[in-house]
């Protein structure tokens, strides 16, 4: 079998953060018909929730634990992120690609905000049969808080290290991660420092870029490159050409 790739899709790139709900369709249709056309290998995507979920999460203060008095809003925020996967896998789909969605909060348990138990066996399966699994962010229970926002970002972080993925590539809505205008190309623990690391000014409950390099950060620190471009560059990535953007390794 073909080495397998991780694809995520930042939240972002799929839909306007400063609208609710509101689903970036001409960027979908172009990374769709760039995996259609580049993806010639087991391919597995995740995607952020963007607009679709993290309103919903930070309105009922998912992030601070489980009350009797915001148990609403498990429902609330994974119907959102579930709406926004359902529209991936649609979009994919009609291009030929035999994508399934899968929910985080079926198969994921967690502590304190951190996953420490996934069932992933059939992903790998999945992957084996030619069948596209896309994964998102989502709302999951939580050992310790009750339940948690778990962000694409850490699912990538924990399926690429479970599953040994060698290539991880993350589409973002911006080249990669900036040292002032400047891409860094090569990002190590050693030269994080040198990272221009930001907040949105948009809801986002589960760390914008600080949490998407510490999550790669973990990843590397393990052995695992990965690679943050923008989404226009995403068939170069799946073709294994030059992105221009950032990579991301232990040293």
């Amino acid at each position: 079998m073909p080495e397998p790739v991780l694809l995520k899709l930042g939240g972002s790139v799929l839909t306007e953060k400063g609208g609710p709900g509101r689903i970036r369709r001409e960027n979908l249709h172009m990374i769709s018909q760039e995996i259609a056309v580049h993806c010639h290998f087991p391919l597995l995507i995740v995607h952020g929730a963007g607009s679709c979920g993290h309103p919903e999460a930070h309105r009922f203060r998912i992030m601070e634990g489980l009350t009797d008095h915001n148990r609403e809003g498990v429902y609330t925020t994974h119907q959102a992120v579930s709406r926004l996967n359902s529209i991936v896998v649609e979009a994919l789909r009609n291009k030929g690609i035999e994508a399934i969605g899968l929910h985080p909060l079926d198969s994921c348990y967690a502590e304190d905000g951190r996953i420490v138990s996934m069932e992933y066996r059939h992903i790998r399966e999945m992957l084996s049969k030619g069948i596209v699994p896309v994964l998102h962010g989502d709302v999951v229970m939580d050992g310790k808080k009750g339940a948690t926002v778990v962000s694409g970002d850490q699912l990538v972080s924990y399926l690429g290290h479970a599953l040994r993925f060698k290539r991880i590539g993350l589409a973002t809505d911006v080249p990669g991660v900036l040292a002032g205008n400047r891409v860094i190309p090569v990002l190590t623990p050693q030269t994080l420092d040198q990272a221009q690391i930001g907040s949105s000014r948009h809801t986002d409950v589960t760390g914008g870029m600080e949490g998407k390099i510490r999550e790669l950060l973990e990843l590397a620190r393990s052995g695992t490159t990965s690679e943050i471009f923008h989404v226009e560059q995403t068939g170069a990535f799946l073709e294994g050409r030059p992105h221009g953007g950032t990579v991301v390794r232990g040293g």
